[in-house]
């Protein structure tokens, strides 16, 4: 009893941990997206709208977190774009504003910057 007890501690702090830096990985993809389109990113933030397992390319069980940020192109209005990612990679970025999708599915983005001359796809 005491080693599940103890296992479950260390599941727990482990997807504490990882969750930070996902949180973190989505803040700089949002704000370096923000910055490539000359765009306000609002509150500095981004909030986790969803997370569920999925399975990536290779068949790996991983997790897919989406972040919901809100971003304004005038400075008197607020917009919403959100960022997926699955495990450590960015999977999508929506920004309305600009171009519709931004994707990228090589880029592991905890632990790194950011891309920003990653391709774009209209909607």
């Amino acid at each position: 009893m005491e080693t599940l007890s103890l296992l479950a501690l260390l599941a727990g702090v482990w997807f504490w941990l990882d969750s930070f830096k996902a949180r973190d990985a989505a803040i700089r993809v949002a704000s370096s997206a923000c910055d490539a389109e000359r765009l306000l990113l609002l509150d500095d933030t981004v909030a986790l709208g969803s997370l569920r397992p999925q399975r990536d390319e290779q068949g790996r069980l991983r997790l897919r977190r989406v972040y919901h940020f809100e971003y304004s192109d005038t400075g008197d209005n607020r917009r919403n774009g959100y960022v997926t990612l699955l495990g450590n990679e960015l999977s999508m970025l929506h920004l309305p504003h600009g171009p519709q999708f931004v994707r990228q599915s090589s880029l592991s983005v905890v632990g790194g910057d950011a891309d920003r001359s990653s391709p774009r796809s209209p909607q």
